[in-house]
């Protein structure tokens, strides 16, 4: 079951939670929406993946930055969307990092799966079956759940789990465990 922080909820909430409809057409309005979920990414120092429902539009669409880590290492490659993305297939679940540009500051470790195979469109509309491994597998992931108003919260399950950080007396970043309201 997972834990339900009462406080930590973003003032947006009702917008994360609403499910988001499938593109039907690859028009100029998506397309916009495409751009701009890319163009957000690029300028974001920590973002490396952005779905629609975080700007409030309900579409099934999301932006990821590939080659990531949890340790924010690697070099990024350019966001690429994924339009309708729909899991075929998963596998290997494992505990690992988990953030989201909606809670900034909060993190946490949830269990994702770090294989992958997802069907959906490129940017340009035309289909692909993909597999992602690893913490790109954990990122698509997550950027789904966005799609069905799943917020990486409700994936923690132990609150020792959810944490901020901050840097100790010696410049050492360290994990500060969010305590829980009643």
């Amino acid at each position: 079951m997972a834990v339900k922080p009462i406080v930590l909820y973003s003032e947006n909430e009702a917008a994360l939670r609403k499910k988001s409809e499938p593109v039907r057409v690859m028009n100029r309005h998506v397309k916009k929406i495409i751009r701009d979920l890319k163009d957000t990414l690029l300028h974001c120092d920590n973002g490396i993946g952005l779905a629609a429902p975080q700007i409030n539009i309900h579409s099934r669409i999301v932006a990821v930055r590939l080659n990531s880590s949890a340790e924010g290492e690697g070099n990024l490659d350019p966001p690429i969307a994924l339009v309708n993305p729909e899991i075929v297939e998963s596998s290997r679940e494992e505990r690992d990092f988990d953030g989201c540009l909606s809670f900034p500051g909060l993190f946490a470790e949830t269990v994702r799966p770090h294989y992958l195979r997802v069907k959906g469109l490129d940017e340009r509309g035309q289909p692909f079956d993909r597999v992602f491994e690893g913490f790109d597998a954990v990122l698509v992931h997550h950027e789904i759940d966005h799609l069905n108003g799943v917020l990486f919260i409700d994936r923690v399950t132990r609150p020792e789990d959810l944490y901020t950080v901050r840097e100790d007396e010696e410049g050492n970043i360290i994990r500060v465990p969010v305590t829980m309201g009643k």
